[in-house]
This record gives structure tokens, C-alpha cells and sequence, in this order.
């Protein structure tokens, strides 16, 4: 039997209206804020969850969250339950600040910690800069810091060792400023590698509407583009390349993958032109493991210079999280808070995570010649 096509747009349309799922106005997706959002996996997939990690750690990027000898006991307790046999405390402080965390630390747990001094740019805009930042900086070594953290630049200048007295951040030069130049050689001659915060993730520089992909940790974090003198993530990484070329005795650690897991072509690119660079993968486990592949190739085409990191507080659920991403591959699982992209496990092979956790790191210090 044959209908006019009157009578089939009639069909058609009387269908759509008593389709389930129809949206409307008054649909609760046109209610729900974004904030409040938090999906549960519908998946009936495996899990795994490892209890601690299946090599022994060395994190190579904590800083003094634990303040009171009990909270640092406890993250004792929490380390080793976890197998993490050895953590870098970036402290950002020199002077009386640095000696008073050093003593508290090693105190309790003189092989569990070590503690790594900022740089001195107190004074950064004065003559004899360079001669008393250089002064304190071996001081500092002698004291017992074995390395530099953790520098940062967010666009403005390098700003994380320097604050005014209400604590507000104040920037100084970028990394190529020559008044750099003698801090750097001093570290590359006392074999003193430093870990350093080149800009943020690329969602951080795009415009907070609905086509960020990363919004809800974006708007958080974002870097007003239309501040006088202010660089991008490009012009920031480019200071550093500059710095890195001019000291190549020098070490450089590049926190969260350098901020380029976005982009691993450029990121791999930047590595290949400077043998002095390695990174940390330190907060940045949930942004990289939405790209599961594209990660685990990145890191098993260097697998001798990516280190271990966590730079959040340290707490089961954190170390269980890591483990999980890195070591299985589970499938579209969610973390709550602030992403709400599912998350994926990487799968790294056992001779990759035994040298991301542990031996990349060992083999760094023997190269620096601990």
C-alpha cells in the first residue's frame, strides 16, 4: 500500500512527538549546572585497584604539605605503605626557611626526604644580586639541598621563589634574563638539577566558553591573555629553551610534562633539541590518561627521562589512583572533583614503570654523581 506524502510527514511527525528522551525546555539538562555534574560509569568493565605500586618509587615532586611532626609521621606511614621508598620536598625557600623545613624533615625521616632549596631573588632588581643569590644557593647545598624547586613562570617572570610580604608572588626576569646566568652554572657545577613550572595546560589560555575542553579545571587556573607583557604557553617554553641552550651542563627537570601533553609532536620535538631536559609527570595523571595511547607512546619513546611525580597532598587515594593509571587498563572510570572527562588506565609495561617510578631517577643522581 502506498501513502502520500502527506501522509507520511504526518507519520513522521507524530512519531518525533512520542519519541522517549524527547528534550525540551523543561528538560533536566537544561536545569543541571555544570559544577554539579558528576557522572558515575555505566560500564561493566574490570577493575583494578593496587593497593601500592607494583616497583618501588621515588616521587620526584612533593612539596611540605605535612606541617606538624604528627602529619609528617603519617605521610611516613602513608609512603611506605604505598612502596614509596624516596621523596623530593620542593620547598621554594632559602635562608632560615630552608634550614628550619631541612631539620624538621630529616628529623623524622632522614632517608625517606630530601629537600631541595629555592633560589634567593629577594633582591633580583639590585646590584650584587647575582654574588648573594650564588652565596646562598651553596649555602643552601652545604646545609644539604641537592637540588632547586621548584621554579615557576606563568607568563610574567619567574615569580614562585619570590613573594612580597603579604605573600603575593612578584615576578622577576624569565629564564633567559642573564641575571639567571650565574645561578644556573652554579647548579650544573654542584650538580644540582632543577625542577622548574613552565606555564600551564593549554585550557588555561583558551576562552572560558563552551568549546573549552577542559573548562571546569580551566576557569579555575585561567591566564588572562590581555595582561601587559604577559607570554602564552609557547613564548613561556621558548624562554626556557633559550636558558637550556646556554647551560647545557645544567640539569632541568620540566614539572607536568612540560605542559605539553596537549601536544607530544611539539613536546618530543623540544626533548630532541635539548639532551639536559628531563620531565616529571606530577599532576598532571588524569589530564594524560584521557589520551591513552597517545601517552604510552610518548613515554615508551623515552623512557629514560620521564620521572615520577605527585605534587598533591599525599594520601592513599591519591598513590591508589596513580598506581591504577598508570599500571592497568581499566577503561572509562571517574575521579570526581573537578574533571569530568572519564578516565582511562595507560597500561605502562613493566620495564617502562620500573624505570618512570624508580630507576630513571636512580640513574639521574649517579649521573650527577651522588
Amino acid at each position: 500500500m502506498k501513502y502520500s506524502p502527506f501522509i507520511l510527514t504526518l507519520l513522521a511527525l507524530s512519531l518525533a512527538a512520542c519519541a522517549p528522551g524527547k528534550k525540551d525546555s523543561d528538560s533536566f539538562a537544561n536545569e543541571l549546572k555544570l559544577k554539579d555534574y558528576q557522572p558515575v560509569s555505566i560500564f561493566k568493565l574490570p577493575e583494578h585497584h593496587p593497593e601500592q605500586a607494583k616497583f618501588a618509587v621515588i616521587d620526584m615532586h612533593s612539596h611540605p604539605y605535612a606541617e606538624t611532626d604528627a602529619e609528617i609521621q603519617e605521610w611516613v606511614k602513608t609512603a611506605k605503605k604505598n612502596n614509596v621508598e624516596h621523596i623530593i620536598i620542593n620547598t621554594y625557600a632559602h635562608g632560615e626557611a630552608f634550614d628550619k623545613l631541612y631539620d624538621q624533615y630529616k628529623g623524622i625521616d632522614p632517608d625517606l626526604f630530601e629537600l631541595w632549596c629555592g633560589f634567593d631573588l629577594d633582591h633580583f632588581d639590585e646590584p650584587g644580586f647575582e654574588d648573594a643569590a650564588v652565596a646562598e644557593l651553596v649555602r643552601c647545598w652545604e646545609k644539604g639541598a641537592r637540588g632547586v624547586g621548584e621554579l615557576g613562570d606563568k607568563g610574567l617572570g619567574e615569580s614562585y621563589c619570590r613573594r612580597s610580604s603579604t605573600g603575593k608572588p612578584m615576578p622577576t626576569g624569565h629564564l633567559d634574563d642573564p641575571r639567571f646566568d650565574a645561578l644556573f652554572e652554579k647548579c650544573g657545577e654542584l650538580g644540582m638539577p632543577i625542577s622548574i613550572h613552565e606555564g600551564d595546560p593549554i585550557w588555561m589560555y583558551e576562552p572560558m566558553d563552551e568549546h573549552n575542553d577542559g573548562y571546569m579545571n580551566a576557569d579555575y587556573w585561567k591566564i588572562d591573555l590581555s595582561t601587559p607583557g604577559i607570554l602564552d604557553l609557547d613564548g613561556v617554553v621558548a624562554t626556557l629553551e633559550r636558558c637550556m641552550e646556554k647551560h647545557r651542563k645544567t640539569v632541568f627537570i620540566a614539572c607536568h610534562l612540560l605542559n605539553y601533553s596537549h601536544d607530544y609532536e611539539t613536546l618530543s620535538a623540544i626533548m630532541d633539541r635539548h639532551p639536559n631536559l628531563w620531565l616529571d609527570n606530577s599532576a598532571r595523571h588524569l589530564e594524560t590518561c584521557v589520551t591513552p595511547r597517545a601517552t604510552k607512546a610518548f613515554y615508551e619513546k623515552y623512557p629514560d627521562r620521564i620521572l615520577f611525580g605527585t605534587d598533591n597532598t599525599p594520601t592513599d587515594r591519591l598513590y591508589m589512583l596513580e598506581w591504577r593509571i598508570l599500571e592497568t587498563e581499566d577503561e572509562h572510570f571517574y575521579a570526581g572533583g573537578s574533571y569530568h572527562w572519564p578516565l582511562h588506565g595507560i597500561g605502562l609495561s613493566d620495564e617502562v614503570l620500573q624505570k618512570v617510578y624508580h630507576d630513571n631517577a636512580a640513574q639521574l643522581f649517579k649521573q650527577l654523581g651522588r
